[in-house]
């Protein structure tokens, strides 16, 4: 199963990444200014993931990658990809399981480490 990973940038700027099952990031959002607007996206996606246009792409190095497209707005864009195989599985990945992905929020910058370091002492 897929997860929605919401995290925030050192920009200030807030983003979601798509993760597979095995934990890798399949694509990553434009930046948004508040978090909500990052839930406010996922949600919409999932609910029009028949109208995502997949735009396919080839990096100058050779690596395979893909833009989703919905209304004709630019929404994220895929890791890059050694085969055209794989990017194509990734593709599958999205279709199969975005629809049913957990929504997990690292956004905030709560330090648990620190604490435990802190306690040590």
């Amino acid at each position: 199963m897929a997860t929605f990973i919401i995290t925030k940038r050192p920009s200030g700027f807030y983003k979601y990444e798509l993760t597979s099952r095995k934990g890798k990031t399949i694509f990553t959002s434009n930046p948004f200014e508040l978090r909500f607007e990052c839930e406010e996206e996922i949600e919409h996606i999932k609910q029009h993931i028949d109208r995502i246009f997949f735009m396919n792409f080839r990096s100058g190095s050779g690596k395979y990658f893909f833009k989703l497209i919905l209304d004709e707005k630019e929404i994220a864009i895929s890791r890059k990809y050694t085969t055209q195989l794989l990017m194509e599985k990734g593709v599958n990945e999205i279709k199969k399981y975005m629809e049913t992905a957990e929504i997990l929020d690292f956004s905030a910058s709560i330090d648990i480490f620190g604490a435990i370091e802190e306690e040590k002492k």
